[in-house]
C-alpha cells in the first residue's frame, strides 16, 4: 500500500471544496501563497468562462500543519465556493429541490452513464462531481507535493504544445524557460503559434463550439530507480499513464516518443548510452521520457496528455431528455471554449503527486530529515551519472 494518498471531496456548486492528503513527512515547511498561485493558474487561460470571474480560489488549511511545518498526519485542504450563494436553493443539503431538474443529457460528458449507473432522475445530480471544477483540489494537492519535491532538488513544468490542431514548433521553445513565470495566456513558450491558437480559440467561441489540445509535462532532477519493474502494479510509467488518464477530459497519453515508436524502427528510437571523458554515462536523447522498465533513467521525465474538447457547447449537440425520453438539444451549463491551459496546471499537479508517492515509497515518509538522508545516500551509492 502506497505511503502517500489523497481524497477530493465536493460538488462543483457546494459550499466548498476540500482535499485530505495523508502520508506527508513531517517538518515539510509549506507556502500557502505558492498554493495559491498555482489556483491561480489553474483559473487563468485564453478561452476560459464566466465561472473563473467569480471565482477567486484560495486555500485553506485546516489539519496537518503547525507553524508552517507539516506534522506527520493528515493535511486537510478547503476551498470556498463563492458562487455557492447563488446556488443554495438548488444544491442545499437538506430540503426540497427548487428549479427545474437538468434532464438534457451532454453527449460526451458523465451525465447519461452517471444517471443510469447511480439511479438518479437529474443530470445535476452527477454533473456537479463530474465537473472539472473538482480539479482545484488535485491543483492544491498537488502543490503541497510540488513543495516536497522541490525540497528535494525536483522540479515540475507544463507547456501547451498543441489547441485545435494548432502546434508549437520545439526550435521556437528554450526548454530552459519551462516553469518560469511568462505572459503567455495559454502557458504556451512559442509566440508565434500561441497567436494562432488564440485565432482558433476565437472561432470557436464564435460558432459556439470547443477545442481540445495537448499539454506536455516535464521532471527535473530525479534519481533512477524510482518505480520497479518487478510488478505491474509498480511500474511508474503505469502509474503516470493513470494519474493522467484520470483528468477530466483526458483521452490519450504518450510518454517519450509515444506512438512514434510504433512507426519508427528501434535504431531511431532507443537511445543510446556513452560515457564521457571522466567515465559517467550519458544519453543524447531522451526518446524513452525518462522511463525504461517501469523506472526512472535518471533523465527527464518527459510526458504529453491528449485532452477533448469540453462537451458542453453553446450551440449544443443533439441528445435525449432523460425524463420524457424525447429527441432533444444537450443542456448548457456555463463554460469553457478551450481549458487546456488549465488542463496543463492540473497535469503538473497529478505528475508531481506520482513522483512524490514514488519518493516515499522509496525513501521512506515519517520525516524530511530522514527522506533528505536516505535520498543522499541512494545517490551516493549507485553514482552522480544517475
Amino acid at each position: 500500500m502506497s505511503m502517500l494518498r489523497f481524497m477530493t471531496a465536493g460538488e462543483s456548486h457546494g459550499p466548498c471544496l476540500t482535499a485530505i492528503l495523508e502520508g506527508l513527512p513531517a517538518g515539510l515547511k509549506i507556502d500557502v501563497e505558492a498554493i495559491n498561485r498555482d489556483l491561480a493558474r489553474r483559473q487563468q487561460g485564453y478561452g476560459r468562462g464566466g465561472r473563473m470571474k467569480i471565482e477567486t480560489d484560495k486555500v485553506e488549511i485546516v489539519s496537518g500543519v503547525r507553524f508552517g511545518e507539516t506534522l506527520g498526519g493528515p493535511v486537510t485542504l478547503r476551498v470556498i465556493n463563492k458562487d455557492f450563494a447563488n446556488w443554495t436553493d438548488r444544491m442545499a443539503v437538506f430540503g426540497q429541490p427548487a428549479g427545474a431538474k437538468v434532464t438534457a443529457a451532454r453527449p460526451g460528458h458523465a451525465d447519461l452513464t452517471g444517471v443510469k449507473k447511480y439511479n438518479r432522475q437529474d443530470v445535476r445530480d452527477i454533473l456537479e462531481r463530474s465537473s472539472a471544477r473538482e480539479t482545484t483540489m488535485r491543483v492544491a494537492v498537488g502543490a503541497v507535493c510540488k513543495e516536497f519535491l522541490h525540497a528535494l532538488g525536483i522540479q515540475v513544468v507544463s507547456q501547451v504544445t498543441n489547441i485545435g490542431g494548432v502546434e508549437v514548433d520545439p526550435s521556437n521553445v528554450n526548454r530552459h524557460l519551462l516553469g518560469q513565470e511568462t505572459s503567455s495566456e495559454l502557458n504556451c513558450f512559442d509566440e508565434a503559434a500561441e497567436v494562432k491558437m488564440k485565432e482558433k480559440i476565437d472561432e470557436a467561441k464564435k460558432a459556439g463550439d470547443t477545442l481540445g489540445g495537448i499539454f506536455e509535462v516535464t521532471v527535473r532532477g530525479l534519481p533512477a530507480g524510482l518505480g520497479s519493474h518487478i510488478q505491474w502494479d509498480r511500474r511508474l510509467d503505469a502509474k503516470i499513464a493513470g494519474a493522467m488518464m484520470s483528468i477530466q477530459a483526458i483521452k490519450g497519453v504518450e510518454i517519450g516518443a509515444g506512438f512514434q515508436c510504433a512507426v519508427l524502427p528501434g535504431s531511431q528510437i532507443h537511445d543510446e548510452v556513452f560515457l564521457d571523458e571522466e567515465g559517467e554515462v550519458f544519453r543524447k536523447t531522451n526518446r524513452a521520457g525518462g522511463l525504461e522498465g517501469g523506472m526512472t533513467n535518471g533523465e527527464e521525465v518527459v510526458v504529453k496528455a491528449a485532452m477533448k474538447p469540453i462537451p458542453t457547447l453553446m450551440t449544443p449537440l443533439r441528445s435525449i431528455d432523460i425524463e420524457s425520453r424525447e429527441a432533444v438539444l444537450a443542456c448548457k451549463e456555463r463554460s469553457d471554449t478551450c481549458a487546456v491551459s488549465a488542463a496543463s496546471v492540473v497535469g503538473e499537479a497529478m505528475m508531481a503527486f506520482v513522483m512524490a508517492e514514488a519518493i516515499c515509497d522509496k525513501f521512506g515518509s515519517d520525516a524530511m530529515v530522514d527522506v533528505k538522508a536516505s535520498l543522499e545516500a541512494y545517490k551516493k551509492r549507485i553514482g552522480k551519472d544517475w
